[in-house]
């Protein structure tokens, strides 16, 4: 008996379309919501210097030439330099991400696993 050359099931245009928009909603959506929950970065801290100057805002000679180069003084790089990002990690929003994306490539591998058996299955019959 002769197999039939396999082809898989076709995805109309509205299909491809509608799946490229849902991902890219999901895209924007998975990048943005973080930024609304609030769960981003906490922010900057600001070191005031009263007197602004190369040295007391940590600077060496080259990098104040540096600097100078640029077209900044020790007033207008002050704000620049002085001000630091906070990296504090929160541990509970890092454990839902980490449960999220776990989650995510558990349901993956589970949902690739039983296509994958399903093709099988439909090109070379049921195991018996």
């Amino acid at each position: 008996m002769t197999a039939k050359r396999y082809r898989p099931p076709e995805q109309g245009k509205a299909g491809q379309i509608f799946d490229s928009v849902f991902l890219l909603a999901l895209v924007y959506i998975v990048l943005f919501a973080p930024l609304v929950l609030g769960l981003t970065g906490g922010g900057t801290s600001t070191k005031v210097i009263e007197q602004p100057t190369w040295e007391a805002l940590g600077q060496n000679q080259t990098m104040a030439a540096q600097w100078e180069k640029l077209g900044y003084t020790p007033e207008s790089a002050a704000d620049i330099i002085t001000t630091r990002f906070d990296y504090t990690i929160n541990p509970i929003a890092l454990i839902i991400t980490a449960l999220v994306i776990f989650g995510y490539f558990f349901f993956l591998v589970r949902f690739s696993d039983r296509e994958y058996r399903d093709v099988i299955d439909e090109r070379f019959g049921k195991k018996k």
